[in-house]
């Protein structure tokens, strides 16, 4: 029986990715921050539910350590985030260090904890859920961009680091998923020199998100990228992003950035 630790399994896509890779007999260990919430995964047969706060390093070092104690992992998948959207200038320094500690250097932080472990045995795939804002950049979303562009290039070095120890590294990119990330995993800053066009942009993302993928959707993306065998490194996941990222690659930047700014903002 194959095992995969998922970090953020606690809603949305990491607790679909979670049922869908335990529905496929897999072994599952979903960490979340608050695990005395979950009531769900507790439930289910070789599902194994352990504390995991990402911005919280002794905690990531103990809960690996217990992980790879425990059980034989083939598969980690790098899913805890949120989205910090405004204005810089509307941002606090908090809001930035939590933004880079959790996006960023949480998933740092697991996959280099992880990586001994998997160089040993020769064996071994990181997946990391990007975005197709890892990408292409929407309007106001700076500071969730910076995080997401960087695991996109992290990950694309990290591929040369890894793959001649038989370790694999991957990326999926989403576009809107239909769960609580517009809701509960957003933070959402502005000032009045800002409203106008933050109202303008949240109202042309909410009419995008009509569009957007079920979680199982693009879990079903991770499980493939999870048992293709290849060395593929980008798996962009959900048809809105399939098609944006089409776009931009058919226009160019500087055409798609003009399109773009019209559509989002209406200049």
């Amino acid at each position: 029986m194959k095992t995969i630790f998922i970090t953020g399994a606690s809603t949305g896509l990491g607790k679909a990715t979670a049922k869908l890779f335990h529905e496929k007999g897999w072994h599952v260990i979903a960490t979340m921050r608050d695990t005395s919430k979950e009531t769900e995964l507790t439930q289910l047969k070789n599902v194994t539910v352990l504390p995991l706060d990402v911005t919280n390093k002794e905690q990531i070092i103990a809960t690996v350590q217990q992980a790879i104690a425990q059980h034989d992992i083939d598969v980690v998948l790098n899913n805890a985030g949120y989205g910090l959207i405004g204005p810089l200038e509307a941002l606090s320094d908090d809001q930035l260090v939590k933004q880079v500690n959790t996006n960023l250097l949480g998933v740092m932080r697991v996959t280099r904890a992880f990586i001994p472990y998997f160089r040993q045995k020769k064996n071994g795939l990181f997946i990391t859920t990007t975005s197709i804002g890892g990408l292409i950049a929407f309007p106001l979303g700076s500071a969730y961009h910076a995080t997401k562009w960087a695991l996109e290039g992290w990950s694309e070095s990290m591929a040369f680091e890894l793959n001649s120890f038989g370790v694999n590294i991957k990326t999926v990119s989403p576009g809107g998923i239909k769960t609580e990330f517009m809701g509960r995993s957003l933070d959402l800053a502005s000032v009045p020199e800002y409203e106008a066009m933050t109202q303008t942009m949240m109202q042309s993302a909410g009419a995008m998100m009509e569009t957007a993928s079920a979680p199982e959707q693009i879990a079903a993306v991770i499980y493939e990228a999870a048992t293709d065998g290849k060395t593929k490194l980008r798996y962009v996941a959900g048809e809105d992003a399939k098609a944006l990222y089409a776009q931009r690659l058919a226009l160019g930047d500087e055409a798609f950035r003009e399109q773009f700014g019209k559509q989002f903002l209406g200049n």
